[in-house]
């Protein structure tokens, strides 16, 4: 396999090559104030009645045409440009084949998720949160009036190897998190080789900020917000949220508190870069770009949260995390779920509130990917649900009622999808 010599020497060096070519989709680079956000929600509504119909609905369709197909062109540059720093070793190539099949397998489901990512009225793609490319998320709204009252929120970071990560991978959690009256926002984030590792973290804590100062006017909870990562995600945001402690801790100026998160779920993550570096080079994601995305081997600390938990001064930061719940498959062979073992045992040890929720045989995709388009009962999804739901009786009573969710791809094609996935 051929690597760039520059990106492989110099990591840090892509801080000043970033690509100006990856563009925010559509709209304006600005944050917006949260005056503003409520002004351009109350226009939205009371436009509506001034408005032909027909026209709005063809002016709706073209948009949301043209967002698919800008999408998807992003989605195919990153993945060249990926291809560019990776090579086509033979690892690669076998893997690329068996991920092709894989999603072959699954396109049923993916095919339904899709439309209703692209075309369903609870979804409000692209807000943009920040003033860096890819600086977007998407909400997904409970079909439930606002006059309910004020509704819990996940904030979603995807996975994707710190490379492929996608805003819209979590449409599916947030399709189906909305129907039991849950606001899902799922952000977006600068992916190697557009950014490193610390460049990552801070998108994910811009995007939090963002939720956090603003999803009132969606009709979201500021103070019922649930921070969610998956895989990447889940080392991103949890280095995310004890960075945010950390300068909690010191008294520094911030933007949100670590106080408005109710609680952490880590899905299938890693939190201690020492004991992954290995690991990964073996499955095929070499040592030396994975030096690169973290920013070289002197980096590893700063981006570990187990291992920072060890250090006596971080202590008082470690006092402010909420309850961290972490859920890993133990078949999982792309992050061993030995990782959120010792990182529980970790937070543990600080006396931080932590549990770690095994699923006996569950690979690293059965929990997110496959068991949801299963369809029917979904013990991660419960557990979430539940946890969420915990101090609100009538919305228990509501799951407790709930019709059973819709299977999305037949079982004999998850079957073999489970054999064939890379991951």
């Amino acid at each position: 396999m051929q690597s760039s010599p520059n990106l492989l020497c110099c990591p840090m060096s892509l801080r000043a090559a970033k690509s100006d070519d990856m563009a925010l989709i559509h709209g304006s680079n600005r944050l917006p104030l949260p005056e503003e956000v409520r002004r351009r929600v109350i226009r939205k509504s009371s436009s509506s009645v001034d408005v032909s119909p027909r026209i709005c609905r063809q002016q709706s369709f073209s948009r949301d045409i043209g967002h698919a197909a800008a999408e998807t062109y992003l989605i195919t540059r990153l993945s060249f440009n990926l291809l560019g720093y990776l090579g086509v070793g033979y690892r690669w190539i076998t893997r690329l084949l068996a991920l092709a099949c894989y999603a072959m397998l699954l396109m049923p489901g993916f095919l339904q998720v899709a439309y209703l990512y692209f075309f369903s009225s609870q979804v409000r793609r692209s807000i943009v949160y920040g003033d860096q490319p890819r600086n977007r998320l998407d909400l997904y709204i409970p079909p439930t009036p606002t006059n309910d009252g004020l509704k819990p929120v996940v904030v979603f970071v995807t996975g994707g190897a710190w490379i492929i990560g996608y805003k819209a991978w979590g449409s599916l959690l947030g399709l189906q998190l909305a129907e039991r009256d849950i606001i899902v926002a799922c952000l977006d984030y600068r992916n190697f080789p557009q950014g490193t590792i610390s460049d990552m973290v801070n998108d994910a804590a811009q995007g939090i900020s963002f939720v956090c100062n603003n999803i009132s006017a969606f009709g979201g909870d500021p103070n019922r917000i649930y921070l969610m990562g998956q895989s990447a995600g889940a080392h991103i945001s949890s280095c995310a949220l004890f960075e945010q402690a950390i300068k909690e801790s010191r008294g520094d100026s911030i933007s949100w508190s670590v106080s408005q998160i109710k609680a952490y779920f880590g899905l299938s993550g890693g939190y201690n870069l020492f004991n992954l570096v290995e690991h990964f080079h073996n499955r095929g994601l070499y040592r030396s770009i994975f030096l690169s995305i973290m920013e070289g081997e002197e980096s590893f600390e700063q981006f570990s949260p187990e291992v920072r938990l060890k250090d006596p001064s971080v202590r008082k930061a470690a006092s402010l995390l909420p309850h961290n719940i972490l859920f890993h498959g133990s078949e999982d062979n792309s992050i061993p779920a030995e990782a959120s073992k010792t990182f529980t045992d970790a937070l543990q040890a600080v006396e931080v509130k932590a549990d770690l929720i095994m699923y006996k045989g569950k690979t690293h995709t059965d929990l997110f990917l496959q068991d949801p388009l299963r369809g029917g009962k979904d013990e991660l999804f419960d557990h979430i649900v539940s946890m969420i739901h915990a101090d609100d009786s009538d919305a228990l009573k509501n799951d407790a009622f709930a019709p059973p969710r819709k299977r999305l791809v037949p079982e004999l094609l998850l079957k073999l999808a489970g054999k064939v996935s890379p991951f």
